[in-house]
């Protein structure tokens, strides 16, 4: 209830009279339910979720505490809530609505809509203990089934390959779905930072980028881990112990007080002093949960105070156009005292023989 609590808060400082929320993930994190269409609507007394039929069963279940309401025309529903609750002013996710739904709403809707942003997010920022369980979960799911497919990495495999493998490992051991479809990069591709497997395959002198995360209930994990196929080569020692001493300095320094931007730094100083500043294009990080990519962001831009609860990424990398690329994620949890890693995978240059 205290989420609710919140948004009824905003309510108040915004002088509106309801909120109403259409992004599946505020309709989870609000409410339970995890189906695909409906509308949450708050008001300083009333909380309704508004569904169609399809739904209807599966709302009894997943949000027994919200009013059901079911939807046939969503403008005619949200008009009779309108009249029912003596609504004047609605706050609706102006990041959510496209301008024809907008427009649509205020011909036939005799309220007037306010476009708010970040109410929900900003609430999402740091996690409840069942939501840092849950992504612990995931995060052990992703360690346990990349443990698994070493043994399978090789010379004549595919990325594609080892993608599908790793999938299936992960969703065998519990994972309702990806984070993301998986990066599995290899050689030339592994520097660039979002490849997407390919039929490309491995081959001696390779860098691989493994970049992927699971879902439990609802909530994701991310981690990424580079290898090298055959004796790595001086050039390969070199890139990987930079982007390394990068990672683990920057991650050391996680912890409450700390800003997104003073951790971005430490790391972003230490490759530009090796000389390899123009090819660390991206932020250091991200925050985690429900979606995969959310505030807090560890970059150049970002003076969020990092505080305990709060889950982001700690993920340099160097990619070098040609020749290859590494990168080095862990997952982290903001804690009182400093900081937890989330990830368990070795961090040490695996070599394929």
């Amino acid at each position: 209830m205290e989420r609710i609590t919140r948004i009824r808060e905003r309510l108040q400082e915004h002088g509106v009279d309801v909120f109403l929320g259409s992004n599946a993930v505020t309709r989870r994190y609000l409410t339970g339910f995890t189906g695909s269409a409906g509308f949450v609507w708050i008001t300083p007394t009333q909380q309704a979720l508004l569904t169609d039929f399809r739904y209807v069963e599966q709302v009894k279940a997943q949000s027994p505490s919200w009013e059901l309401i079911q939807i046939e025309n969503v403008t005619d529903t949200l008009q009779a809530l309108v009249d029912r609750d003596q609504v004047k002013r609605i706050a609706f996710e102006a990041d959510q609505v496209t301008v024809k739904q907008l427009q649509d709403w205020e011909e036939k809707i005799s309220a007037q809509f306010v476009g708010v942003t970040g109410w929900v997010q900003e609430l999402r920022i740091i996690k409840a203990p069942e939501e840092i369980e849950s992504i612990r979960k995931a995060a052990q799911i992703g360690d346990e089934a990349f443990a698994q497919l070493l043994p399978q990495i090789r010379s004549g495999v595919t990325e594609q390959d080892l993608a599908l493998e790793l999938e299936y490992l992960m969703r065998k051991a519990g994972a309702t779905g990806m984070s993301f479809s998986p990066i599995i990069a290899s050689g030339p591709n592994s520097a660039l930072p979002h490849a997407r497997p390919s039929q490309r395959i491995l081959s001696h002198g390779d860098f691989v980028v493994f970049d992927f995360g699971c879902v439990v209930d609802g909530y994701c994990s991310d981690m990424t881990r580079t290898v090298v196929i055959g004796e790595p080569e001086e050039k390969h020692l070199l890139i990987y112990d930079l982007v390394l001493k990068a990672q683990v300095e920057s991650l050391a320094a996680v912890a409450p007080g700390k800003t997104g931007v003073e951790i971005d730094t430490i790391a972003r100083e230490i490759i530009s002093d090796a000389g390899y500043g123009e090819y660390f294009g991206h932020g250091l990080g991200h925050g985690v949960g429900l979606e995969i990519h959310e505030n807090p962001r560890l970059s150049k831009n970002d003076h969020t105070v990092l505080q305990p609860g709060m889950v982001v990424t700690v993920e340099p990398g160097v990619y070098l156009p040609g020749f290859g690329g590494v990168r080095i994620e862990d997952l982290v949890l903001v804690t009182e005292d400093g900081h937890e890693v989330l990830s368990s995978t070795f961090k040490e240059l695996f070599v394929v023989q």
